[in-house]
């Protein structure tokens, strides 16, 4: 069978796949600025919110496995990634005592300061993008329940 003119499902434009690849690659371009002064690569970026996330609100066990299913990342991704930081001096892995398979995270002194220097660093990128950021309130509940997050409300100065 041909394609018909009129079949459209194949045009790149039409692929809600792509406009998300898309989204996320400008959203990333976005941070660029700000995680350069912090030397930090976007998912270097990601796995320390969740570090500082897990200082204010420890999980029973901050382990690299636990780590890589909050960030959806696996460990072939997680462990390079992880060794950088602790490179960086930005945290420390240790195994457990309970389990010697397991890798725990803790953030270094270090690793500690850098949250005090990320936050004047986002008021300036959300000041820069100023009303875009209400408008994309309906787009983060909705990928929030496509990704099955039932709490997906946009917090007040995050983007």
């Amino acid at each position: 069978m041909l394609m018909q003119d009129t079949d459209t499902s194949l045009l790149l434009d039409n692929q809600l796949c792509f406009k998300l690849y898309a989204a996320s690659r400008a959203i990333i371009r976005a941070y660029k600025p700000m995680l350069e002064q912090l030397g930090l690569t976007y998912p270097q970026y990601l796995a320390m919110l969740v570090l500082w996330e897990w200082q204010q609100s420890p999980p029973a066990q901050p382990t690299v496995k636990a780590l890589g299913e909050r960030l959806q990342l696996d460990s072939g991704t997680l462990t390079p990634l992880l060794k950088r930081l602790e490179q960086l001096g930005l945290l420390q892995r240790k195994r457990s005592a309970a389990d010697e398979r397991e890798l725990q995270l803790c953030l270094s002194d270090a690793g500690r300061a850098l949250r005090e220097r990320v936050w004047p660093l986002r008021q300036q990128l959300i000041c820069e993008q100023g009303e875009q950021l209400q408008a994309l309130q309906p787009l983060y509940r909705q990928l929030g329940e496509l990704l099955g997050d039932q709490s997906a409300v946009l917090p007040a100065g995050s983007h």
